[in-house]
């Protein structure tokens, strides 16, 4: 089984020898609720999301990582902002491969579906905003979480 480990500002980590366009995305429902799988690769808790494909704009791979991973169509709303600290690096086990962090986070919200949990995601649950603290997750995911929570809708997308 492929592993995903993430290392930030890690001496020890290995060099990045590949960098990998992805989108994550922040979909909430009626409640205000926010979608979470917990991933098949690290048990970790996350926003849905994956690579972008050749050929596909940043939104339809939104709306399709999400659908992959959640079984909830989403429609785009927004942006929280853009990841790319190369002192953030993602160790895929299964084939050596070491990806510099980039990932366009975006919003949206629940047009229909049910949780549904795929070969990525163990566990796919609507959480409500103040239990979010509570869920095991990466660092670089709590982080594009807190940017989504602090956004008043005044401020500009994060950008790194």
């Amino acid at each position: 089984m492929t592993r995903r480990i993430d290392f930030y500002n890690d001496p020890q980590a290995p060099a990045a020898n590949s960098l990998v366009p992805s989108v994550n995305v922040v979909v909430t429902n009626e409640a205000s609720h926010v979608l979470l799988i917990r991933r098949s690769d690290n048990g970790n808790w996350a926003l849905p999301g994956g690579a972008i494909d050749l050929g596909e704009s940043i939104p339809s791979a939104a709306i399709r990582e999400t659908l992959e991973e959640t079984g909830i169509t989403c429609e785009i709303t927004g942006i929280v902002g853009t990841y790319s600290d190369p002192n953030h690096v993602i160790l895929y086990t299964s084939n050596g491969e070491v990806r510099q962090e980039f990932s366009i986070v975006l919003t949206a919200r629940a047009v229909s579906g049910e949780p549904t949990p795929s070969k990525e995601s163990r566990e796919v649950r609507w959480v409500p905003r103040g239990d979010l603290s509570n869920y095991r997750m990466d660092r670089s995911m709590r982080l594009r979480i807190s940017h989504y929570l602090q956004a008043d809708g005044s401020q500009k997308p994060y950008i790194s």
